[in-house]
């Protein structure tokens, strides 16, 4: 199946103004920080994403992302640190095989907008962005 091209990247071109953890799972495109740092300025408070896999979606796997607190992170759980952002990601261990390497980025197109999971694992990948096969 054909890979996404760069250009279709909302965050193609720009430089991150950011810094990643060492040996980060999640990279976080330039765009989809800024929407994170928008997102923890009106929680007041930092940002725990838990982002993982689950059966379903157009092409056998979909990605699933929603907000978490310290207090739920487990011992299994891999931990993305961006501190100077306030901004943590934490993927389980089951999703782990699957989204190591995964690029968020964001879009703010009018439709079809929101975060979107550019992904180097994923052997097929549908036009929803959402879903993907191995």
């Amino acid at each position: 199946a054909p890979k996404p091209q760069a250009d279709q990247r909302p965050s193609a071109g720009m430089t991150p103004d950011h810094v990643e953890p060492e040996d980060a799972i999640i990279h976080i495109a330039p765009k989809a920080m800024i929407r994170l740092r928008e997102l923890r300025a009106q929680a007041n408070d930092e940002i725990v994403l838990r982002m993982g896999v689950r059966n379903g979606g157009c092409s056998g796997l979909s990605y699933v992302m929603d907000f978490s607190t310290r207090g739920d992170i487990l011992e299994d759980d891999a931990v993305d640190e961006y501190e100077k952002e306030g901004v943590v990601c934490v993927v389980d261990a089951k999703s782990m095989l699957y989204l190591y390497g995964l690029e968020l980025d964001y879009s703010d197109e009018l439709i079809g907008g929101g975060f979107k999971f550019f992904n180097p694992n994923a052997e097929e990948s549908c036009g929803c962005g959402s879903s993907f096969g191995v």
